[in-house]
């Protein structure tokens, strides 16, 4: 770990990801600037960017929006991108840290759309950059029920997929941003493999839900993608693996909430 101590932006710090990157550049020593509209930013605006980025070393990047709608999502991306990288220009900052998505080479549906629009944007930027491409995070299953339940039943896309946890991919972001900028990063994917249905059947068991899951083949190259496990790291060195289990994850979820 850097024993220099850097003043970093973090976009999105309120997130899944970003609470936990908050946390761990804070405990590294750094200086966290967490930019949300509650404190005078919007990304998508741009509005109080300029002053967040004074004296800025690194901006960290882990903003989202909840879409399955591709127009929603690259409008969003291109907006908050665009805006950050022309405040962190403007202000001098030397490095921009992005998260992304393992796998999404050449999507134009959904979500993934728009998270290949930022990728682009970040490497044809002005500001040297570092790109982290990660799995979905424990947490997608709870998410999953929340977002498509219907009275007693989820719908849960058919998807393989190797979950990791937020915390390690925060950990993983502060590290890159303590180095130089070094364009796509490795990717970051979990321990084990699984379906993304009977990881969520997994959390309504945990939590004591009496819901009845259907797992849904969604239809053309997205939904194919899904399930022959492009959304993976593959084997070997092109992949850094966390440690946390989903099986693990649920039992810390379970005693935080007691």
């Amino acid at each position: 770990m850097s024993t220099q101590q850097l003043r970093i932006v973090v976009a999105g710090g309120t997130g899944v990801v970003g609470r936990h990157v908050v946390q761990c550049a804070e405990a590294a020593g750094h200086t966290v600037v967490p930019l949300s509209r509650s404190s005078g930013q919007d990304v998508v605006t741009g509005a109080g960017l300029a002053a967040a980025m004074a004296g800025a070393d690194v901006v960290i990047d882990v903003t989202s929006v909840v879409t399955t709608s591709a127009r929603t999502s690259v409008a969003f991306f291109r907006a908050a991108t665009e805006n950050l990288l022309a405040a962190e220009q403007a202000a001098g900052v030397g490095h921009h840290v992005a998260l992304s998505i393992v796998g999404i080479d050449g999507e134009t549906s959904g979500y993934y759309a728009g998270k290949v629009e930022q990728e682009q944007l970040v490497a044809s930027g002005p500001v040297p950059w570092t790109v982290l491409r990660a799995t979905q995070f424990h947490e997608f299953a709870p998410q999953m029920v929340a977002r498509t339940s219907v009275g007693p039943l989820v719908a849960v896309p058919a998807m393989r997929t190797a979950t990791v946890a937020a915390a390690e991919v925060g950990a993983a972001l502060v590290a890159l941003a303590e180095g130089a900028p070094r364009g796509r990063a490795t990717d970051l994917g979990g321990p084990e493999e699984a379906e993304l249905a009977d990881l969520v059947r997994q959390w309504l068991a945990a939590t004591g839900q009496r819901k009845r899951v259907l797992r849904v083949p969604m239809p053309g190259a997205a939904g194919r993608r899904m399930r022959d496990g492009t959304l993976i790291p593959g084997p070997g060195p092109g992949a850094d693996r966390g440690r946390q289990t989903f099986a693990q994850w649920l039992d810390s979820e379970r005693t935080r909430q007691r």
